[in-house]
């Protein structure tokens, strides 16, 4: 396993800028958000800005249009790939990450499909299914792999989906911070059924929401309900030796926050 930066964390303003911030974690590592890449000319040079300084880009990610993360019921209803309004948009813009994802050799693109269908028997034929076995099979024809991030739902729930999917290039990007988030069990627990499907690893941490329904607190890595120790000995256990992605979403000390839970990670990845 090796570390990586999410690039959005940083909150660059532009390639240099997320250069400079990638350099500053000690990190020459990062998972690049593609949609900006693909849609913003401002963002065009990224990948060569990143590859000049000596960063490697290890996979990419893609954000769907018109996610609203200001409640749960509102994430619900405007996440991932099931709004009827921008479908197309997402669908044409999945086309362009696949495109541009190929040219520069990454192996996978992840993202946040939006709020499975809990009932087994409704996932088979359910909108959300269709549209992320379609945007999937867009990267089947690139050779790529699609991860969707947990977290929106629980470890069963997203194996049903999974199966009822069925697309041989559909994977997991395992958040355990996500889950903690939105209430939806055990990260470890999770992690151990989820294992035979996990592609790609975040490293986030948070604790639990004070009261049902609403969120819980994002904190830095190693301040947080993650039990990392025992986190990263499911990997291994698991024969996983793909990254370890860093990811800070709020707070204003970005850079730090990522330098102190590389730190936090470094001793407890090295094999006993």
């Amino acid at each position: 396993m090796r570390l990586a930066i999410c690039s959005w964390s940083l909150q660059a303003t532009s390639p240099a800028d997320l250069v400079e911030k990638v350099r500053a974690t000690g990190i020459p590592r990062v998972q690049l958000r593609l949609d900006d890449v693909a849609e913003d000319p401002a963002w065009a040079d990224a990948p060569a800005a990143l590859r000049e300084g000596g960063v490697e880009l290890v996979s990419g990610m893609m954000q769907t249009r018109g996610e609203d993360y200001s409640t749960l019921d509102t994430i619900r209803v405007t996440g991932g790939l099931l709004p009827d309004e921008h479908w197309e948009h997402n669908r044409d813009t999945a086309a362009r990450v696949a495109d541009l994802a190929a040219g520069l050799g990454l192996p996978s693109v992840s993202l946040h499909a939006g709020f499975l269908p809990h009932d087994a028997a409704d996932a088979a034929d359910h909108p959300l299914t269709r549209r992320t076995g379609a945007v999937a099979d867009l990267f089947a024809d690139r050779g790529l792999d699609l991860l969707l991030e947990t977290g929106q739902e629980d470890a069963a729930t997203l194996d049903r989906f999974l199966d009822a999917a069925d697309r041989p290039n559909l994977f997991l990007n395992f958040d355990p911070a996500n889950m903690i988030l939105y209430g939806m069990g055990d990260p470890l627990a999770a992690l151990r059924t989820l294992l035979p499907r996990v592609k790609q690893a975040h490293a986030k941490d948070a604790v639990p929401a004070a009261e049902p329904g609403t969120w819980g607190t994002e904190v830095p890595v190693g301040e947080g309900a993650v039990d990392w120790a025992a986190f990263l000995e499911i990997l291994r256990g698991g024969g996983y030796d793909g990254e370890l992605i860093l990811e800070r979403e709020a707070g204003d000390a970005r850079v730090d926050d990522l330098r102190a839970g590389a730190a936090e990670l470094r001793p407890l990845m090295r094999p006993a």
